[in-house]
């Protein structure tokens, strides 16, 4: 479904509640209002929201589950509960003194009221009082000799009444949901009579003057694993994770925002949502990267692992038997949470970055090449760039034909290949972005214009000019003709997927073509193939990768960078390098329109 919902001007987030959870929460649907009538910011706002509310699936299907540990932890306390009780009573007690001081009370009223000592009823309302000062050890051992003979038979017979107060006081405390009619439930509550029989024996053992005694039932123990934590009210880990993704120290993108929120969702998977920040430490991320070591590729969009937490995902797929992801997906979900780990380092919510030294050893098989000479010239011969069949279909265009395509698929490589820009920033690119400055054309890559725009650091936003060669092809001409026909966009067909990233469909659908026109096998040829090979051409005119870098956006922003206005010497300078980008071998005349 959609999780964006209009109505009227204004704009909703909504989701369906899991069937399993309509009976908890009462609810078939949850929806809430964005406060924004623009569909960019709508859409920018609604993830956060989704998220959220995944969380709290999932925090509530974990509360509907007793685990061993929260047993535990139930037996214990309840153990250590019923002799703090004894020992609070004890100490209740009355002293010597209290009961001579009730006496000497009690033989002055006598006294005073020339008590008649014959009168059995007047004698025993005189003394009642100290009687009961006197007999409150012997009174309080009777009690508990007698609870636990109702305990012991009630645990024979299968009752738990005399507890059930006491299982409904634990899961109350600790926010868990279970069936209250379950063998969980009911198990929890025999258990907690066995721990409470225990504690009695002890006190019992107390009155003859013996307090060394230990349980002799094997599950009334401390438990092994942690109670469960709540976070104060908004220091969850998300709560939290929500400021740092609005104070974005870094400047990323907002769709790396995105993915660092869904990578860290998988980590409170393990910890639980409730968990405070403090206790994220190292082996919370060890336990973490154990099991996104076994995590398999694509697991979020299988039918397969639906609804299910990652412990649960790598447990299903050890019948399923799905590829694993690689060393690189993992750090990269290891870089989200030390990111945010870094921050909450600096405000002091926790003393030192857990994620530190946790990342795996990079694979030395580089995933990306550029292309070679005669790559370059098979692939501007194939039918993208020279004619295909049909221009809707990617199976089609990979076959020779009389359509011309000549869209963002057709630009995205050539400007690739003559500026080393991401896909993502040419595909999103304003009419306005491309103008001339100075006597030389530019495209500014920037943030500034549509609302969608986006790019993956501040340092990204930057100039490029236009290479002559670009300009041979007939860039500027696609650029009048857009700007004639009133389109905004330079390549208005040009999609955001769901997640917002640019063109991430044809970047995904161009590795699929040049395996089609068999240009390769398995990886390492792609759109960022491209980008690696400007960055060669830069290195074989002689430039360093320091002198180069800021071309790529590998600096830190600057206003200029913001605004695309630029000194002519500066933009001279950039011309100089932009040119410097030249494939020996290549060859692209015949993609020149006529003059």
């Amino acid at each position: 479904m959609s999780y964006l919902l209009r109505r009227g001007a204004s704009y909703y987030a909504r989701t369906r509640v899991p069937t399993d959870l309509v009976s908890v929460l009462g609810k078939k649907e949850l929806v809430k209002a964005l406060g924004t009538k623009d569909r960019a910011e709508a859409k920018r706002l609604v993830w956060p929201v989704v998220e959220g509310w995944n969380l709290l699936f999932d925090d509530v299907r974990t509360r509907r589950v007793l685990t061993a540990t929260d047993k535990a932890d139930a037996v214990w306390q309840h153990y250590t509960a019923t002799l703090q009780r004894d020992e609070e009573e004890r100490q209740s007690r009355p002293t010597q003194a209290d009961i001579d001081a009730a006496s000497k009370i009690m033989f002055d009223r006598a006294n005073r009221e020339k008590l008649n000592v014959h009168d059995p009823l007047a004698l025993m309302d005189a003394t009642l009082d100290v009687k009961v000062l006197q007999k409150a050890g012997e009174l309080s051992s009777e009690f508990r000799a007698t609870r636990l003979a109702h305990m012991r038979k009630q645990l024979a017979a299968g009752e738990t009444a005399l507890v059930n107060h006491s299982v409904t006081e634990y899961l109350d405390q600790n926010r868990l949901i279970p069936d209250p009619t379950s063998d969980d439930v009911r198990d929890l509550a025999r258990q907690m009579m066995r721990s409470e029989i225990e504690g009695l024996e002890r006190t019992l053992e107390r009155d003859r003057g013996h307090y060394g005694g230990v349980p002799s039932d094997p599950i009334v123990k401390p438990a092994n694993g942690p109670a469960r934590e709540f976070a104060k009210p908004g220091e969850s880990i998300m709560d939290l994770f929500d400021v740092f993704a609005r104070e974005n120290p870094k400047r990323v993108a907002a769709d790396r925002i995105n993915q660092m929120r869904r990578d860290i969702g998988t980590f409170i998977d393990t910890v639980g949502s409730t968990c405070p920040v403090r206790r994220i430490n190292k082996k919370a991320v060890r336990e973490w990267k154990a099991l996104l070591m076994q995590l398999p590729v694509k697991a979020t969009e299988s039918t397969v692992f639906a609804g299910m937490t990652l412990p649960q995902i790598v447990m299903k797929n050890r019948e399923v038997g799905k590829p694993i992801v690689t060393v690189r997906t993992v750090n990269r979900y290891l870089s989200s949470l030390g990111a945010f780990c870094g921050w909450l380092e600096t405000h002091g919510y926790i003393d030192v970055n857990p994620c530190s030294g946790m990342f795996l050893a990079k694979e030395k098989k580089v995933s990306t090449y550029p292309f070679t000479t005669d790559q370059l010239n098979k692939l501007f011969a194939s039918p993208l760039f020279t004619g295909c069949q049909s221009d809707d279909l990617w199976r089609l265009i990979a076959k020779p034909g009389n359509v011309m395509v000549r869209d963002h698929r057709y630009w995205v490589p050539l400007v690739m290949l003559f500026s080393g820009a991401r896909p993502g920033e040419i595909g999103q690119l304003g009419v306005a972005d491309v103008r001339e400055q100075h006597g030389h054309w530019i495209m500014h890559i920037t943030t500034e214009g549509d609302g969608e725009k986006t790019v993956k650091t501040a340092g990204s936003m930057r100039v490029i000019p236009i290479h002559s060669q670009l300009i041979r092809l007939g860039f500027l001409k696609h650029h009048a003709a857009m700007k004639d026909a009133g389109e905004t966009r330079l390549f208005p067909e040009a999609k955001r997927n769901s997640r917002g990233q640019m063109i991430a469909e044809t970047s995904r659908e161009f590795g699929r073509y040049l395996e089609r026109i068999g240009l390769k096998e398995g990886r390492g040829l792609s759109l960022y193939s491209f980008r690696h090979g400007a960055t060669d051409a830069w290195r074989r005119a002689g430039h360093l990768d320091d002198t180069f870098g800021f071309m790529l956006g590998h600096t830190s922003g600057t206003m200029t960078g913001r605004y695309g206005i630029m000194p002519q010497g500066a933009l001279e300078k950039r011309f100089e390098l932009i040119e410097a980008i030249s494939y020996p071998g290549v060859v692209l005349d015949h993609l020149a329109p006529p003059a």
